[in-house]
């Protein structure tokens, strides 16, 4: 689906669309598919933002927050959408899910390369993770603070 869609961007409204879908199949399978396709296009996103930082605070469904998770860092955000998408990524720290929260420690390491007054904050974040976090998390926490020692 995502190399139909790299190769055709006229299709992306239509995989947008699949992200409300009924099915959860097809929402984990379209929300797979647009983290895909916006790692090269991340410009595809931006007519959906609203929509898209909306769904962030109401999806429930694992898959599909794990995949946002990666996707809204990919946004041009205003100084409060960014705080908005903060504070939905600090949420999803709680789930019931190792992936979930393994991807929300990504987003906000992705979060912070552009905004430094929040470099802290995340550094913090992934210290306290890398060394109470589920395997997966340690293991991505390490990466992400090596990551940001850098900037």
């Amino acid at each position: 689906m995502a190399a139909t869609v790299s190769a055709n961007p006229d299709l992306f409204p239509a995989l947008i669309k699949g992200l409300w879908d009924e099915d959860p199949l097809v929402r984990m399978r379209a929300a797979d598919a647009t983290e895909k396709v916006t790692r090269e296009w991340p410009d595809l996103l931006a007519p959906y933002k609203k929509e898209l930082l909306d769904l962030m605070n109401e999806a429930t469904q694992p898959e599909l927050c794990w995949h946002l998770a990666a996707i809204v860092p990919r946004l041009l955000l205003t100084a409060k959408e960014r705080q908005a998408a903060i504070s939905l990524l600090i949420r999803y720290l709680d789930d019931r899910s190792s992936i979930v929260k393994t991807f929300a420690l990504q987003g906000l390491a992705d979060l912070s390369q552009n905004e430094p007054d929040m470099v802290p904050k995340v550094v913090d974040i992934l210290q306290t993770t890398s060394r109470n976090g589920t395997p997966a998390m340690k293991a991505r926490s390490r990466k992400l603070l090596a990551r940001l020692e850098r900037l």
